[in-house]
Formats: structure tokens, sequence, C-alpha cells
């Protein structure tokens, strides 16, 4: 058997499960009941006003 072929067979049977577990993994990941807080939070991160520079740690 080629490697080509016996790759496709692969993707075809247990690639396809692979793949299906994942998706089902992230959905339920993002979906679960404590991820609203998590993504709240995440949300206002770029929002929040900080000094990326504060002038009292820069030496002259």
């Amino acid at each position: 058997m080629e490697t080509y072929t016996a790759m496709r067979h692969f993707a075809d049977s247990w690639g396809l499960l692979a793949m299906t577990l994942f998706f089902l993994g992230v959905v339920f990941f993002i979906f679960r009941p404590g991820a609203k807080n998590a993504d709240a939070q995440a949300s206002v991160i770029p929002l929040k006003e900080t000094d990326p520079w504060p002038t009292s740690t820069l030496t002259r």
C-alpha cells in the first residue's frame, strides 16, 4: 500500500472523527456555563486606560 493511499484512508476515517471531536470540544468550551464572566473580562482589556511607558521607570 502506498503512503498516499494509507494517509487518505486514515484521513477518511479517523481524521474526520478527530476533527469532529476537536470541533465539539471547542464549541463546548465556548458555550460552557462559566464562560460568560471570562468573556466579559476579556472584552474590556483593550479599553483599559494604562500607560504603556510610565515616566517613573524611565532613566535618563
